[in-house]
């Protein structure tokens, strides 16, 4: 297995969730029955990789306890003969998983939170999953990419089309198509305004890099919005390696904004195969366009 580390920046303050995100990790809000790094975990998970590295900050905790054994509780499910219970909450770290967490002292970018994990990583390629995007897929879109890195082994970004309007919110990439969902990267600029941008290709919140990344994140100073931006990073390490992009099969929720995880959480509802059913015949009864007019 080429790639088997899998890092998760979560030390990031979920401020566009308050007053939710004030006591807990905005990770850890719930999409159906799962919350959303727990989606994350599992992508990565699919995609064969066995160590997960979180890049925690204060008030993180939840998130390591989410993933730790919960004796009391196991036991109390096991004497109350709840197995189907006790099999969901066991499945949340499978026992080839390994979690491993380290600390981002000050929030100075997500290219400064990556570089949080060097010494973890060391000098293997990894994968880079952002848990405010929701990725499905099939197969998982990691898992997509991780296939194309085994072919290139080269770095890989996920990309998808944006509009226009749009591209001040994405780093935005530019190169030479080489299939229907591969480009060839030339390059890739944070957060462009529509004027200024190269394409409409934005970054998804999934990547595969080489190690080399992270001696290119050190020598960058800060970007966009005072911050050591991952973008950068990557742009600086087009001038000595292959970077490709890949358009992945699939769709993503942007769960950082409260839209797309209102968006998330219906969708994933319907598709739920014991949920589904009924609360699709719940929102046809709730004649929600009639109202909005009234």
């Amino acid at each position: 297995m080429l790639v088997n580390k899998a890092i998760f920046p979560v030390a990031g303050l979920g401020t566009r969730f308050l007053p939710a995100t004030k006591a807990q990790p905005k990770e850890m809000l719930p999409v159906v029955d799962e919350p959303l790094i727990q989606y994350a975990v599992a992508e990565a998970y699919a995609a064969g990789m066995r160590e997960m590295i979180f890049v925690t900050g204060r008030h993180k905790r939840p998130i390591e306890d989410h993933f730790d054994m919960t004796l009391e509780l196991e036991v109390a499910l096991e004497q109350a003969g709840k197995d189907d219970l006790l099999k969901v909450v066991r499945s949340v770290k499978p026992d080839d998983m390994e979690c491993i967490y380290v600390r981002q002292p000050q929030a100075l970018g997500l290219g400064h939170a990556v570089l949080c994990a060097k010494r973890l990583v060391g000098s293997q390629p990894f994968a880079v999953l952002l848990a405010d995007d929701l990725m499905v897929g099939d197969p998982p879109v990691l898992k997509q990419m991780v296939d194309q890195f085994e072919q290139r082994r080269a770095s890989i970004v996920a990309v998808q089309e944006v509009p226009a309007e749009q591209t001040r919110r994405y780093g935005i990439v530019v190169g030479t198509p080489v299939s229907d969902r591969l480009i060839d990267m030339t390059g890739i600029i944070e957060k462009p305004a529509p004027e200024d941008a190269p394409s409409r290709l934005g970054v998804a919140g999934r990547y595969i890099l080489t190690p080399g990344v992270f001696d290119e994140i050190e020598s960058q100073p800060r970007g966009v919005g005072g911050e050591i931006q991952l973008t950068d990073g990557i742009s600086a390490l087009l001038r000595r390696e292959k970077v490709f992009a890949y358009r992945y099969e699939g769709k993503r929720y942007d769960c950082g904004s409260k839209e797309g995880f209102l968006q998330a959480n219906v969708e994933l509802a319907l598709a739920h195969p014991e949920l589904g059913p009924g609360f699709r015949e719940f929102l046809r009864g709730l004649d929600i366009f009639d109202r909005a007019n009234d």
